[in-house]
């Protein structure tokens, strides 16, 4: 998808979710999300689990499917997915990250991908589920205009087809998307997400 060096980027969006994370308080837990069928709750279980997930696999245990499962909400959801995205900022930040091979078996069986490529995955999971939680919320989500031109190429690289329409799929079909459209815009309408959600859902 990429080989060049998305920390930096990854980081910034990584802490700006951390940022709209903290905004929701347990009541909202049970809000629903874009993300198909899953609450609040469930879109942070998973976002927190991802975060566990790809820091295992910058350390090479990635290929352990149980360092990917979602755990039961922690009495203090917000604290654990704050110090869960710390964990993965800190896996990342090693000199040969970039070269390492990521076991990401949520991917498929034996999956590997060399690191820069895998913090790809990443980063752009987070920018898509960051506006997830605001739009859950309420509340507005920007792009700074380098992180969108990043998080534009990267989407419109993923790989399309009918596994988007199976069960756990990460992204949904492809949405057109107007032709004024604004680049946040088209990364989620590649990505199979309504902008106008939930008035477009």
């Amino acid at each position: 998808m990429n080989t060049i060096d998305l920390r930096s980027a990854d980081e910034r969006v990584v802490r700006t979710s951390v940022e709209v994370v903290a905004k929701a308080s347990r009541d909202d837990l049970g809000r629903p999300t874009p993300c198909s069928a899953w609450t609040l709750g469930d879109l942070l279980a998973h976002m927190t689990a991802q975060h566990h997930g790809f820091a295992a696999a910058a350390r090479g245990g990635g290929a352990d499917l149980a360092v990917w499962r979602p755990r039961p909400l922690d009495a203090d959801p917000v604290a654990a997915y704050a110090a869960a995205a710390e964990e993965v900022l800190a896996a990342f930040a090693g000199p040969d990250v970039l070269d390492r091979a990521f076991a990401l078996p949520e991917v498929g069986p034996g999956a590997t991908f060399p690191g820069a490529q895998a913090i790809g995955f990443h980063f752009i999971d987070y920018v898509v589920h960051a506006w997830d939680v605001a739009r859950s919320l309420g509340l507005s989500y920007e792009l700074d205009d380098d992180l969108a031109e990043d998080a534009l190429r990267v989407a419109l690289a993923v790989p399309g087809g009918d596994h988007r329409l199976g069960p756990g799929a990460s992204f949904r079909p492809e949405l057109p998307a107007p032709e004024d459209a604004s680049p946040l815009d088209r990364i989620l309408t590649a990505l199979g997400r309504s902008p106008n959600w939930p008035d477009g859902a």
